[in-house]
C-alpha cells in the first residue's frame, strides 16, 4: 500500500511542475491548465464511491491491477498532447479513473486488517503520499530540464505502469482471506476474538449528523490542500525564486507531512480523532493566512511545515474516523464518498486560484 501510493500521488502532486512548461509551450493560462486538474479531481472524487465498493466487493488486487494500467497509460499519452482538450481526456479522465482505485481501497484495506494501532498503520501507509512528494517533484524538474517534459512524461508513467501493477499482486482484503484476524482483534483472555458492532450500511450512514459534517470537512480540506499543491512552486518562481528551489518547497510539505501523518495518527489512537482532526485544521488554518502574505523562501518554508503537518494528520485520520464512527460493513463505500467532498473541494481549489491569478 505505501508504495502504490508514492509513485500514485508523487507522480500526481508533481504535475505544478509540469504546469510552466506546458503553459509556456502552447501559451495556455494557468486557470484552462489547472482545469484539466480540477477535472481530475471531480471525477476521481466520483469514482471513489464506485472504487471503495469495488473493494468491499473484490479486494484490492483486481481494483489496484486496473489503476496501475489505467495511470500508466495516462501518463504515456500526456506525452503527446497538442491540444487543450487531450490534457483534459488524459488527465482529467485516463488518469482519474486510475487515480481513484488508489488512496480509498488501500485505506479501507489497512483499516481491514488493523484494530490496535489502526490510526498509526493508516498513518504509515499515507505517508507514501508525503514521501512520492519530497521524490517525484524535484526529480521532475530535473528529467524536465535535461529532457523536456514530454520525455520526462513517458518516463513518469512508464515508472508508474510497471510498480503499481507489480505492487498490487500482494493485496488481499483481509486476513480472513489467510485465515488470519485482524491485528489487535484477539482478546488477552480466553483468545476469543472481540466482538465487533455491527457497522453502518451506506443508507444507514447518510442519515447520520456526523457523517455530513466530514463531509463539510473534507470539502474544506480539499480547497485548500490541493491549491497549495498546484500552486506553490509557480507561486515560487513568481516572486524570484528558482524552479529547482521551488519545488523544493514542495517536497518540504510531503515531508512533514509524513510527520503529521504518523504524528497524529498515533494521537488519533491515543487521544480519540476528534481532537487530532481539530489539531490538524488549526495547523492547516495558520499555513493559509501566513501563506498569503509569504513573499521571501523562508516565509515559504515555513508555510510548507505548517500546512504539511495538518494535511498529513487529516489523510491519516480521516479513515480511522470513518471506522470508529461507522464501522467496517461498508467501510470502503462510505469512505468512498467522504474522500469524493475531498476532491469536489479539490476540483474547485486550484480553479480558482488560477483564476484569481489570472484576474
Amino acid at each position: 500500500c505505501f508504495i502504490i501510493l508514492v509513485i500514485m500521488n508523487g507522480a500526481l502532486y508533481s504535475f505544478g511542475v509540469f504546469l510552466k512548461p506546458v503553459s509556456s509551450e502552447f501559451d495556455w493560462t494557468r486557470a484552462a491548465i489547472s482545469g484539466a486538474y480540477s477535472m481530475f479531481m471531480f471525477v476521481c472524487g466520483f469514482l471513489y464511491i464506485l472504487a471503495g465498493r469495488l473493494n468491499d466487493r473484490f479486494g484490492p488486487r483486481v481494483v489496484l491491477t486496473v489503476s496501475g494500467l489505467c495511470i500508466g497509460v495516462g501518463y504515456l499519452l500526456m506525452s503527446l498532447i497538442d491540444a487543450i482538450w487531450q490534457l483534459y481526456l488524459f488527465l482529467g479522465l485516463i488518469v482519474a479513473i486510475g487515480q481513484s482505485g488508489g488512496l480509498v481501497p488501500l485505506m479501507s484495506t489497512v483499516a481491514r486488517w488493523f484494530v490496535r494501532r489502526r490510526g498509526l498503520m493508516t498513518g504509515i501507509v499515507v505517508s507514501g503520499i508525503g514521501i512520492g512528494t519530497i521524490i517525484m517533484p524535484p526529480i521532475a524538474s530535473h528529467l524536465i530540464t535535461n529532457h523536456g517534459w514530454r520525455t520526462s512524461y513517458i518516463i513518469i508513467g512508464a515508472i508508474a505502469l510497471v510498480l503499481i501493477t507489480a505492487a498490487a499482486q500482494f493485496l488481499k482484503r483481509d486476513p480472513g482471506v489467510i485465515g488470519q484476524l485482524p491485528y489487535g482483534s484477539v482478546k488477552a483472555a480466553g483468545n476469543q476474538m472481540a466482538q465487533q458492532p455491527r457497522g453502518f450500511q451506506m443508507r444507514e450512514a447518510v442519515r447520520n449528523r456526523q457523517f455530513w459534517m466530514l463531509w463539510v470537512l473534507a470539502i474544506c480540506h480539499g480547497v485548500g490542500q490541493q491549491a497549495v499543491i498546484v500552486h506553490i512552486v509557480p507561486h515560487a518562481t513568481d516572486i524570484g525564486i528558482l524552479p529547482a528551489i521551488a519545488a523544493c518547497v514542495l517536497s518540504v510539505i510531503g515531508g512533514l507531512s509524513i510527520a503529521g501523518r504518523i504524528g497524529l495518527g498515533s494521537a488519533g489512537d491515543r487521544f480519540g480523532n476528534k481532537p487530532a482532526l481539530v489539531a490538524a485544521f488549526i495547523l492547516l488554518s495558520v499555513a493559509l493566512f501566513w501563506l498569503a502574505g509569504a513573499r521571501e523562501l523562508w516565509m515559504l518554508y515555513l508555510c510548507a511545515v505548517l500546512f504539511g503537518l495538518g494535511y498529513g494528520g487529516v489523510m491519516a485520520l480521516i479513515s480511522p474516523a470513518v471506522a470508529d464512527l461507522f464501522g467496517l460493513e461498508a467501510h470502503g463505500a462510505i469512505l468512498g464518498v467522504i474522500a469524493f467532498a475531498m476532491m469536489i473541494g479539490g476540483a474547485i481549489g486550484p480553479i480558482m486560484a488560477g483564476r484569481i491569478f489570472d484576474i
